[in-house]
């Protein structure tokens, strides 16, 4: 398994660190003309043998080269300008999975498919990353269709109810970040809001404003604080 992960990183060394914009360029004008195409898949080669450290591997080697090139190719030939972002995620797509194809083939390695199907871990894992990535997307987005109808409204009123909503989310993350023992996520949470905040109160020049903020905010955290220690001390 080690290996595999060797092999990944010598992926983003060769694809991102030693890649320069220039040869990006030049291998998009030139496509499989381009010296820089091939230079940079040798690179790839040569980042196995160098890592890996066993010259056994050449094989190895070659077949990801090989493999790096096609899809290079391939990338070069179908991707427009309109299309760049969709065959910049298929290319990088395609290469970590010959990654794990030909480290498959050459190791030839025992997975126990079933062993993972009940482990109750990857199920939760699967759930949690389907929720934050899409379920939540969607929900957020019905949850403040009202306000996104009022954006373009000319005037500069706040949204409707809007500061009562992030008092009430800002007081249930630090809730949270006490109950779970996280005191440092707090301070990250209330730098972030700064910075949100320092544009209103630069442009605002209102004393009141400011302490009104800051009274405000104050006020939130400690709230969150002190009922989440008290929770701990219950739960103690």
């Amino acid at each position: 398994m080690i290996l595999l992960i060797k092999l990944i990183l010598i992926h983003f060394i060769g694809d991102f660190v030693l890649q320069p914009k220039s040869w990006v360029k030049e291998k998009e004008n030139k496509k499989a003309t381009s010296p820089k195409l091939y230079l940079h898949v040798f690179i790839h080669g040569l980042l196995v043998l160098l890592i890996v450290w066993n010259l056994n591997y050449w094989l190895l080697a070659l077949m990801l080269t090989l493999s790096h090139l096609i899809i290079d190719v391939l990338k070069l030939y179908a991707q427009k300008e309109k299309n760049k972002t969709t065959w910049f995620l298929i290319d990088q797509a395609l290469h970590l999975i010959s990654i794990l194809v030909v480290w498959f083939l050459w190791f030839n390695p025992v997975i126990n498919l079933t062993e993972w199907a009940i482990n109750p871990s990857i199920w939760i894992y699967t759930t949690a990353i389907l929720f934050i990535t899409i379920v939540s997307g969607i929900m957020i987005q019905v949850l403040m269709s009202n306000w996104s109808k009022t954006l373009n409204d000319s005037n500069d009123e706040s949204l409707n109810n809007a500061g009562k909503c992030i008092g009430m989310l800002e007081r249930l993350f630090v809730f949270t970040f006490v109950v779970s023992g996280n005191w440092e996520a707090i301070g990250f949470l209330l730098a972030a809001k700064s910075v949100f905040r320092f544009g209103d109160l630069k442009e605002s020049k209102d004393r009141k404003l400011t302490e009104y903020i800051l009274i405000g905010t104050l006020s939130s955290f400690g709230i969150a604080i002190a009922t989440g220690m008290i929770v701990l001390k219950l739960m103690n």
